[in-house]
């Protein structure tokens, strides 16, 4: 290894010694035309400059304690390489931009670093200056291979790893494979993995990393010390672009940052993207300064004023403003789901400004006003709010017209929002109940004091008739019979002028085989009882009428002027068969 240095560094010599191409152009020119003094000095042009690159890879992390909110997984490898308990395969998983391939490279420079002297052994530490921490920096190092398993997924890219690792390493302590993306290995390539992996040579480490864990099998999941990289909490993320505005020599609003914080979803590499594109959006005229109306601009961000004044709306009920709100922010280039989705926040952290919570919130303006709602609001409300904006954003992401869908989930909101809950209705029922009147029982009073004796015998009449079967008879009676006299073996009775079927030889066949003997029945065109259909509609109205006079029931409409009252209807009182119904003798007579 030592060799090896020696030689990269004659190397390194040399290439300093040897004369620029500049330098050479500029001998030529002397050798052919002289040694002028007009003859100028070549200057480097644009093309030997160092192409610009982007924030995310600039500001890679080169050493653990610049890897951000990963402690854990950093702590538990320091012990690991103090305590020289190393696993020989490592799985980094994650969601994008948190770490996971810079987590991978850094493992390898801490396992491989030799010291600025040449003689140090692994270390959570690395030097960052010696022949094996550059090189792996620079992706250059022989013994460190990176694979994609994205553009490398058969068993044929499996089987080179498996020949390489028989060899030792060529100038490293370890040689190490990092395969990026491994779950887009197929199963044929991961099976043939296996056995290398389970237990491969002591010169050989594996690095793996996926955003999707769950696709990898079981069995390689349990050969491998699997950590979960974290997502980076805003906040950190915050201060994090702060420092690398300060490294860039660019001033930046504190709530742009934050803007990019949350937009980057805690990931390191999105936020940077972010910020490196709020860099270059930024206006000249303001000296390259990252503001917070640049950075809504691009983003195509709500407003915090607009979406506080907008929510303020909702819970007053001012639908003309909710609508005005939405088109002044739609106007200026803001989504109709980033509206809702900034909604949605503001419910949140009034939510949590309930238990205390407002660590989260930066403004004072705004701390103070979720301090206010959080005071006036009840939980219910809140957690209703929630529901129906959370279902306003699903429908504005599906609708064919976004703008149209979150005016009409908005002003749905503005309905809904106060609606008492199941708790505070029913503990406002039982407070009317209390004082209503002792003397009112609902439905308990009859229409008539005691039915008539034409209308007893005429009820046990259809009672004898559904007894023996003779159903159809039995309802004819019920629904059509206005009883005039029931005497014995007589029925005297009229009807409603609207049924025009001949009922009398029914009658007379189905009372003669109830009874077994012969009946009169008689038809006048007037007189007589109510039926006995007619008798309990005119009994359910009254009960009606009664139960709507009560008082529970007039608050309970003046709380909903819209409910309806609903009679149910027990299973056991149902009618066996159809012919039972009355409606349908009523539609075969009509």
């Amino acid at each position: 290894m030592d060799e090896s240095s020696d030689m990269t560094t004659g190397s390194l010599l040399d290439e300093s010694e040897n004369p620029s191409s500049a330098e050479l152009e500029a001998a030529g020119q002397s050798a052919m035309f002289g040694d002028a003094d007009t003859v100028a000095e070549p200057e480097t042009t644009a093309t030997n400059a160092q192409p610009y690159r982007v924030l995310a890879r600039k500001y890679r992390p080169q050493t653990f304690s610049e890897l951000i909110g990963q402690d854990a997984m950093v702590q538990t490898l320091g012990n690991a390489i103090a305590r020289d308990r190393l696993a020989h395969a490592f799985l980094m998983t994650g969601v994008r931009g948190v770490g996971k391939t810079s987590t991978a490279r850094l493992i390898a420079k801490a396992l491989n670093c030799v010291g600025p002297e040449g003689d140090g052994g692994p270390t959570i530490d690395p030097c960052g200056v010696c022949e094996p921490c550059q090189a792996i920096a620079e992706g250059r190092h022989i013994d460190v291979i990176e694979m994609d398993a994205a553009s490398h997924t058969g068993v044929d890219d499996v089987r080179e790893i498996i020949e390489a690792v028989r060899y030792a390493a060529v100038s490293a302590r370890y040689k190490i494979y990092i395969i990026d993306e491994v779950h887009m290995l197929s199963r044929n390539a991961f099976n043939a993995l296996l056995k290398t992996l389970e237990e491969p040579p002591a010169h050989v480490k594996f690095l793996f990393a996926t955003t999707e864990v769950d696709k990898l099998p079981v069995t390689v999941l349990s050969r491998t010390q699997r950590f979960d990289l974290r997502r980076i909490p805003a906040g950190l993320l915050q201060s994090h672009f702060a420092w690398v505005c300060e490294q860039e020599k660019v001033e930046a609003e504190s709530e742009a940052l934050a803007m990019i914080a949350a937009s980057a979803e805690g990931s390191v590499r999105d936020g940077l993207s972010i910020l490196d594109q709020a860099i270059a959006h930024a206006d000249l005229d303001e000296e390259g300064r990252v503001s917070a109306a640049r950075v809504r601009e691009m983003l195509g961000l709500a407003d915090k004023g607009a979406g506080r004044r907008l929510f303020a709306s909702v819970l007053a009920g001012e639908g003309a403003k909710i609508l005005e709100g939405v088109e002044q922010q739609y106007a200026l280039g803001v989504e109709p789901a980033s509206l809702v989705k900034q909604l949605l926040q503001l419910v949140h952290r009034v939510t949590v400004a309930q238990f205390g919570d407002t660590s989260d919130i930066s403004d004072e303006t705004e701390r103070e006003q979720v301090d206010e709602w959080a005071k006036a609001l009840q939980a219910g409300q809140l957690h209703r709010l929630w529901q129906l904006l959370l279902k306003t954003h699903e429908e504005t992401l599906a609708a064919p017209e976004p703008l149209i869908a979150a005016k009409m989930g908005l002003l749905r909101a503005m309905h809904a929002h106060d609606l008492p809950d199941p708790e505070g209705l029913l503990r406002k029922i039982k407070t009317l109940q209390a004082s209503a009147p002792s003397d009112v029982d609902v439905g308990s009073k009859p229409v008539n004091e005691g039915p008539s004796d034409a209308n007893a015998a005429l009820t046990a009449l259809s009672d004898e008739l559904k007894a023996t079967g003779a159903h159809h008879a039995a309802n004819v009676m019920a629904l059509q019979v206005r009883p005039i006299r029931v005497g014995e073996n007589e029925l005297v009775f009229s009807r409603d002028p609207k049924f025009r079927d001949d009922i009398v030889a029914l009658l007379k066949d189905a009372l003669a085989s109830a009874t077994g003997e012969r009946w009169k029945v008689e038809l006048k065109d007037t007189g007589g009882s109510p039926s006995l259909v007619e008798q309990d509609e005119a009994q359910a109205k009254a009960n009606r009428e009664r139960i709507m006079e009560h008082p529970l029931v007039k608050a309970t409409l003046a709380a909903f002027p819209n409910a309806e009252l609903i009679e149910e209807t027990s299973a056991a009182s149902l009618p066996e068969t159809a012919d039972e119904y009355p409606h349908d003798t009523r539609r075969r007579n009509a």
